[in-house]
């Protein structure tokens, strides 16, 4: 009998011989094992161990028989130190190395090792574990072993943990950022650099902390800056510009880092030179504040740090460095020199913002000042520089202000020469041209040379010569947009009121008629050019010719602004003429009622029947006022008849009206007929014609509801109550029904 047979039989008590006598019966049972070994639990431990070991010698591929021996096994061994208990630590490692021999597949068995083995002062043997670990399993199980491998990593030293983190991101590269961190943590500051160069060119990068590219260009450019000096392996001024050209929205902050890494590394003139590149470049307002203030913020620290040196100097009682002070004043002197170009920068980014921004290039001129030189060089470099179809303002002020400038100064003849240029540039509307030329004409006004000022609107308003492309200079589109503004400036309206003005002024009738006559041919002229032309050619006694240019501008408009024309032209030739040429004016009457909309008609049909009442026949002016009953709208059809029995009344007696009130009943609407009804009764009792005016009555009853108009009713009544009869009140009170009837409640 062997000595383990031996050894169990001793240690078989006789409640344990019912179990002993199944296991003979049926040795590869892991359930009569496990019975056991819960049969054993509050014994002895050395016995249950001895179970188990039993267990699995008989079964040494059962999962569930190591799990619980070996969790058994590191339970017993909890509070016992890993030096002190060296050999029950090695014989608990034994147990699991001897648990892997069929187990090495159970990524539990492993992650309970490898956390058992990091409790104890053996690195090595854990780490080549953990390799075996990752050999062993699955790729799909290694990211449970890396979770504890990378802990035990970063406890066991920052070597261990670079190496152990740098195979890590070959599985799981998007991990890097963690590296990173490391790296940094342990001063490793050129290689993190480099990883997070690696990682900003990497556009297909996704942080798993959510930073973006731009955020991760922030963590290198602070890295490179704050730890300048330990940065060997890539280069910093590069990678910074490259930064510059990528991200346009946040130039100023990476020209102050880069700057900022210039003065870290001690090289001040350099720093300077990027913070001139800076602000001389910057398109934004916020890229040129951030590098100026900083750049302002530099010199001032180097000024005080100068000043302070002095001061120990001469605190010491050292004597003054000649060299010294003049470096303080030169670095006091550059100081002051920026503070002042600063109104010139700002207004450099807005230029190269838009370099057609005339506003800016005005704010240009105005900053040199009384420097006339500067002044000069800086509108020409404008004019040169702005493109005039996208110049965005009034490009023909800085023309003008050019021109300006130079007769300020009493140079005459190069203001003339500006205003010659200016003519001919192609701006980007007909306005634009023609202020140049009114301004150009002003200048020689301003000097008393009017006669320049006549050749120079003469030479505004001419017409262009015939073309291939347009045989008839004279159709051409003011709008045509196709054309240069040369070859339409001719039709500005602005220009020739300019130019009539001048004549008026200075020239002489005739030539101001000229003048207006080419306005009227080209068709161009609005209703108050035709009014002043009228105007001027009355307060000179052309009277006639005044009528003309009314008659003119009538057929140049028609209607409605004809209507504004014939209200000036008519009572101005009725003044002139009174009735000495009736039939002229008549005529003009007619004229003007012909095609004239109902609208516009009533002023003129009113002024026409007052001609006739003073200069012609009453008559004459009865049918004119009946003609305007019919003619007029309908909105002042009502005061027209009321105007009409009025004038009827007053000239052939009150009998007369009845007529015209008939035709007021006929042709009025509804609401209309109910004045002319009362008062056309009123008339009839007034006369004495009580029949008549009954019949009014009744025939007006139909525009009457007895609830919306009770007053008529009323009168009806008092009427019949007056003058009627009993069978005539019947009747009121008949139709006064029948009308109700009618009405809907």
């Amino acid at each position: 009998m062997s000595k383990s047979s031996i050894k169990t039989e001793s240690r078989i008590s006789p409640i344990d011989q019912p179990y002993e006598d199944e296991l003979a019966r049926y040795p590869y049972s892991v359930r009569t094992w496990l019975q056991y070994i819960e049969h054993k639990q509050h014994g002895d431990f050395e016995d249950l161990c001895h179970v188990y070991e039993r267990a699995l010698d008989q079964l040494p591929g059962s999962y569930k028989l190591w799990k619980q021996y070996l969790d058994l096994r590191r339970e017993k061994l909890q509070g016992a130190h890993p030096i002190h208990s060296k050999e029950r630590y090695q014989e608990m490692n034994h147990s699991y190395e001897k648990a892997l021999v069929l187990l090495n597949k159970m990524p539990r068995i492993w992650l309970d090792y490898l956390q058992f083995l990091t409790t104890q002062p053996i690195i090595t043997t854990t780490r080549r574990t953990f390799d075996r670990a990752l050999r062993a399993l699955p790729v799909t199980q290694h990211d449970r072993i890396w979770e504890v491998y990378l802990e035990f990593a970063q406890a066991a030293g920052p070597e261990t943990a670079i190496r152990v983190i740098r195979r890590y991101l070959k599985l799981e590269p998007q991990h890097v950022e963690n590296y990173i961190d490391l790296l940094v943590k342990i001063e490793h500051f050129d290689e993190a650099a480099q990883k997070l160069v690696q990682v900003v060119n990497d556009h297909q990068f996704k942080s798993i902390r959510g930073k973006s590219n731009y955020q991760l260009w922030q963590d290198l450019c602070d890295l490179v800056v704050e730890h300048c000096n330990d940065i060997h392996s890539i280069q910093v001024e590069a990678i910074i510009r490259s930064g510059i050209q990528r991200f346009t929205d946040q130039v100023g902050l990476l020209y102050c880092r880069l700057a900022m890494y210039w003065i870290k590394m001690g090289q001040l003139e350099k720093a300077r030179d990027i913070f001139e590149e800076g602000i001389t470049t910057v398109v934004t307002v916020r890229d040129f504040t951030a590098i100026f203030d900083a750049y302002a913020e530099f010199e001032e620290e180097m000024i005080s740090a100068k000043m302070e040196l002095a001061a120990e100097r001469e605190a010491s009682g050292g004597e003054s460095n000649m060299e010294d002070d003049l470096e303080l004043d030169i670095r006091l002197a550059r100081f002051e020199r920026l503070m002042d170009r600063r109104a010139f920068l700002v207004n450099d980014v807005l230029l190269r913002q838009n370099p057609n921004n005339v506003s800016e290039w005005e704010k240009r001129v105005s900053l040199w000042g009384e420097n006339r030189d500067k002044v000069v060089e800086a509108y020409n470099q404008a004019l040169q520089t702005v493109n005039p179809k996208k110049a965005h303002g009034k490009l023909q002020t800085l023309w003008i202000n050019f021109g300006r400038f130079y007769e300020d100064n009493g140079d005459l003849d190069a203001a003339r020469a500006i205003f010659d240029k200016a003519v001919k540039v192609n701006f980007k509307a007909v306005t634009d041209l023609a202020d140049v030329w009114c301004e150009y004409a002003e200048l020689e006004t301003r000097h008393d040379e009017f006669d320049r000022a006549l050749r120079v609107m003469a030479q505004a308003t001419s017409v262009p010569r015939a073309s291939n492309t347009n045989k008839n200079p004279r159709t051409v589109n003011y709008h045509d947009e196709s054309l240069p503004v040369q070859q339409r400036v001719f039709k500005s309206l602005q220009l020739w009121s300019f130019y009539i003005d001048l004549k008026e002024s200075v020239g002489s009738v005739d030539a101001t008629k000229q003048v207006y006559d080419q306005v009227m041919d080209l068709r161009i002229a609005n209703p108050q050019v035709v009014v002043n032309y009228a105007v001027f050619l009355e307060e000179h006694q052309y009277f006639e010719d005044a009528f003309r240019v009314y008659e003119r501008g009538i057929d140049l408009f028609g209607w409605p602004i004809a209507f504004e024309l014939w209200n000036i032209y008519l009572p101005k030739f009725i003044e002139r003429y009174g009735g000495s040429k009736l039939e002229r004016a008549r005529e003009l009457f007619e004229q003007a009622l012909t095609n004239c909309p109902a609208k516009y008609a009533k002023p003129i049909y009113l002024m026409y029947g007052k001609l006739e009442e003073e200069h012609g026949l009453a008559r004459h002016a009865m049918r004119i006022y009946d003609r305007a009953t019919t003619n007029v709208d309908d909105s002042v059809r009502l005061e027209m008849f009321q105007f009409y029995i009025a004038k009827a009344a007053a000239n052939f007696g009150i009998v007369s009206t009845r007529e015209i009130y008939e035709k007021a009943l006929e042709s009025l609407p509804d609401k209309d007929c109910r004045v002319m009804v009362t008062k056309f009764a009123d008339l009839e009792r007034k006369l004495g014609e009580i029949d008549r005016a009954r019949a009014i009555y009744g025939y007006g009853s139909q525009f009457f509801n007895p609830k919306a108009f009770p007053d008529f009713w009323q009168t009806w009544h008092e009427f019949e109550v007056k003058h009627g009869s009993e069978d005539t009140y019947k009747e009121y009170l008949r139709i006064k029904r029948s009308v109700q009837a009618q009405f809907p409640l």
